[in-house]
């Protein structure tokens, strides 16, 4: 994606840099015209990748989550804060800005879809199944928000395209698992470098994977990883710190990422180092690690030390952070801060120019999704060592079967902590997994599970809501 942000990046500032406003406006575009040259068609694929920037899943995925409280200054963002305590209405303000933004990225992927498909050009089947992964992505993560939300699929030209009433999560995971098997019928397995970041057959095995899994079709699941596994491509890296660096979106593990530009213009940066640094830092200190994570890392590795992941993970007392400085526990509420998007940055350019990826999908994760999926059907030994691949890399000594389930899910909070998991994990887990881990916030379980409310704002506007 690094070569794709380079382009859209160029789009951005024309409505987003000052110099660029005297510029007189050539013309405008309607679908139609503009969905009239190959080279605005790969545009418009390029755009609806950009469209998933800034879309801030850490608010739900782990401040919403046991592993991480809002953090940042106690008045700030209170729109998050209530979140954080599962009291927000349908009037919160970061509730409807991920929901436009995520609806924003369903439309551009629309578009591409129904305009793209009547275009003869080259790559044409393969840029319609680029949109469908990116849409069904985002429907996801819709569905696991927010639970039955309108299913929009067309462009939004007609009345019957824009007001569209309730799908429930079912019927919603039927139309991503459809995007998602396009996808693999089409997406090639790599890409040359001037294209690497789009989305491959991989990502689209692996997040149909995670689609069958948050709906307990535990064989299918088990399948589509194997399906991937057998492209040969993905592999564990030796340091996991390394994945939490620049230039890792390259590397074996990474199966899709959020790729950011090495640039001068400071919004293009990865804006997670934004929200999650410390003050010193010119951060806002939000998504504050709690103790409770902490703690989850109570096993020492087979020399005697720490479990590497949580050094890694979070900046806490005493602890070498970045520059030479050493972490201090009065920077956050909680004494913790995120360190996974933050880097050394010796040219001492703002923080918000740095380029640590985000991990959308990778490997390991897969693997912890096929150890679930193997000891819900009863195949425990092999659940068992495919735990333990995730294991070994942190050095962990081998697991055995006595509580297996338990011990997959607190492997999956320890290596996947503050990449936007862990909430939603929760609320699959059930009701009493999930009272017991968000005790004390606020938190009280609604049959089938908790969700979000629809933003008001679109139920006044949307009259088939």
């Amino acid at each position: 994606m690094k070569k794709i942000t380079t382009i859209v990046a160029a789009l951005l500032l024309l409505t987003s840099c000052n110099k660029f406003l005297d510029t007189e406006l050539k013309s405008d575009f309607s679908p139609e015209t503009f969905f009239s040259s190959a080279e605005n068609a790969e545009l418009a694929v390029n755009g609806i990748y950009n469209s998933l920037y800034g879309t801030k899943y850490w608010i739900y995925g782990d401040v919403a989550s046991d592993d991480a409280v809002k953090g940042g200054n106690e008045g700030d963002q209170v729109d998050i804060s209530a979140i954080d305590g599962f009291t927000a209405a349908s009037d919160n303000g970061h509730i409807l800005q991920i929901w436009q933004k995520m609806y924003e990225t369903v439309s551009q992927c629309n578009n591409v879809i129904f305009y793209v498909g009547q275009m003869d050009i080259a790559n044409k089947d393969r840029y319609i199944s680029e949109a469908k992964f990116v849409r069904a992505y985002t429907y996801f993560y819709l569905v696991n928000i927010f639970g039955s939300v309108p299913y929009k699929d067309k462009p939004q030209e007609t009345a019957e395209a824009i007001y569209v009433g309730l799908s429930t999560p079912s019927q919603i995971y039927t139309h991503i698992e459809q995007d998602l098997n396009d996808a693999i019928a089409t997406l090639p397995p790599t890409y040359q470098a001037k294209d690497q970041g789009r989305a491959t057959r991989g990502a689209a095995l692996a997040m149909l994977a995670k689609v069958q899994l948050f709906q307990n079709k535990n064989n299918e699941c088990i399948s589509s990883i194997s399906m991937l596994e057998n492209l040969g491509q993905y592999n564990l890296i030796n340091d996991y710190a390394n994945l939490f660096k620049s230039g890792a979106e390259d590397c074996s593990e990474a199966i899709f990422a959020l790729r950011f530009i090495n640039t001068t213009e400071a919004y293009l940066g990865n804006e997670y180092v934004v929200y999650m640094a410390p003050f010193v830092q010119g951060g806002y200190y939000f998504n504050a690690p709690t103790q409770s994570y902490v703690d989850c890392f109570t096993e020492q590795t087979d020399s005697g030390a720490f479990d590497p992941r949580l050094d890694a993970s979070i900046g806490r007392g005493g602890q070498p952070w970045f520059n030479g400085l050493t972490f201090d526990a009065s920077w956050s509420s909680t004494g913790y801060l995120v360190k996974k998007y933050n880097e050394e940055n010796p040219t001492g350019l703002p923080i918000a120019r740095m380029t640590v990826p985000v991990h959308l999908l990778r490997y390991a994760d897969v693997l912890l999704m096929k150890a679930e999926a193997l000891d819900a059907v009863g195949q425990t030994d092999s659940a068992l060592s495919t735990l333990n691949k995730v294991r070994a890399r942190a050095h962990l000594l081998p697991a055995n079967k006595t509580e297996l389930r338990e011990k997959i899910r607190l492997e999956r909070r320890r290596e996947l902590g503050f990449e936007s998991h862990r909430f939603f994990d929760i609320m699959r887990y059930g009701r009493a997994y999930a009272e017991s881990a968000l005790q004390g916030t606020g938190f009280i379980w609604t049959e089938p599970r908790f969700y979000y409310p629809i933003p008001q704002l679109e139920i006044d506007a949307n009259s088939a809501i």
